[in-house]
């Protein structure tokens, strides 16, 4: 069984073999070390200011905490960059150790703990594959598809004059959360939600 804790993740940076390079090789996607943590790169720009040196300018987001940075980076800096893979891993269950992932092929079970799946605790479906993202090896971030698909646990009946086709009604879900759905969503459906505001996407 694979369990890292961020903090444990953290301290093993300083013992990796972390390849430094120049600023204009940030790309988005790619994990790269700032302030001592690793940090996603959401967006990155290329800028010049007339006869002055370049810089990259960068949107990146927090693996530790999840909060999001926009900073500089000088063509004369060194980078330090991450190896990163994603792999697709099988939810598997949650307990007091933390989220599990099970690799299908190798039956490897791997764990993420809470503060890296964060708020996106309420899209994780058991049975379902997720993307992990994995930073030299060690998995660290949870990559939500753009859409879940999901049993409805509880749905109140529909009342009678409810006929507008825009009327929607609260349902809760087999993750435990409540979302909005048409009328004529009932008890055991299976509906697709999206994942960046919950909102209703249509019935399975």
């Amino acid at each position: 069984m694979i369990k890292i804790s961020l903090l444990i993740f953290i301290l093993n940076l300083q013992a990796k073999v972390i390849h430094m390079a120049s600023p204009t090789d940030i790309r988005k996607g790619r994990v790269i070390v700032y302030q001592g943590t690793p940090h996603l790169v959401l967006e990155m720009l290329h800028r010049t200011q007339g006869r002055q040196a370049g810089f990259v300018q960068t949107t990146l987001r927090s693996l530790q905490s999840g909060s999001t940075t926009t900073t500089k980076f000088r063509s004369t800096d060194n980078v330090e960059f991450l190896h990163t893979t994603t792999q697709k891993l099988e939810f598997s269950y949650k307990d007091s150790e933390g989220h599990h992932f099970m690799d299908l092929e190798t039956y490897e079970d791997s764990v993420l703990d809470s503060e890296m799946i964060g708020n996106d605790d309420c899209f994780l479906v058991e049975g379902n594959t997720y993307d992990i993202l994995l930073v030299d090896g060690d998995p660290v971030r949870l990559e939500l598809p753009a859409s879940v698909e999901t049993t409805v646990l509880e749905a109140p009946e529909a009342l009678r004059g409810d006929t507008a086709g825009n009327v929607l009604k609260p349902v809760t879900i087999s993750t435990g959360i409540t979302v909005q759905v048409p009328l004529f969503i009932k008890k055991d459906d299976v509906i697709k939600i999206s994942t960046s505001d919950r909102s209703y996407l249509g019935r399975v």
